[in-house]
């Protein structure tokens, strides 16, 4: 690919819904990911590797592509009014259970007081459950996954006002 191409490919995925992208070609290997900050690398079939800081604004949005690079931090999007609260994400891939099983209570809602070291969910992953702990004391505002529902590692689980 030239430059051009990889710059219209990065225009087409800033500006889709797709938060992360992965393709091999003749010339190399790129990955694109929106919700993470991350270094750009390219690496020739000669093993040449280039290595540049590119951050990409998009309006409010500041993200960063990210080709042939893992790291394990990720930043997210918080708009004005959501300055003050803690995102509370997910340490894993797996499924989200808000209860310890289904017929049990969920560990927090909406509108609940949580310290620091409370179970705010369980991920399931590879048959193990893991319990979520909050890292902060205060009150949730937003719980941002459903019951059951997959989560990537890294994605915003709970919103949580600090006290």
């Amino acid at each position: 690919m030239n430059f051009k191409e990889v710059k219209e490919l990065i225009e087409l995925i800033n500006s889709s819904q797709l938060a992360y992208f992965e393709i091999e070609t003749d010339d190399g290997h790129i990955k694109m990911d929106k919700s993470l900050n991350r270094n750009i690398v390219s690496e020739e079939k000669d093993k040449e590797v280039v290595t540049k800081e590119l951050p990409i604004s998009q309006g409010e949005l500041n993200n960063s592509i990210s080709v042939n690079v893992a790291t394990d931090g990720s930043e997210i999007k918080v708009e004005e009014k959501d300055e003050d609260l803690k995102v509370i994400k997910s340490p894993m891939v797996g499924t989200f259970y808000s209860a310890s099983s289904p017929d049990s209570k969920a560990f927090v809602s909406e509108g609940k007081e949580v310290s620091k070291g409370d179970v705010l969910c369980i991920i399931e992953a590879m048959k193990l459950m893991n319990e979520i702990e909050s890292d902060v004391n205060g009150v949730v505002k937003e719980i941002l996954v459903r019951d059951g529902e997959m989560v990537e590692y890294g994605q915003p689980l709970f919103k949580v006002k600090e006290i």
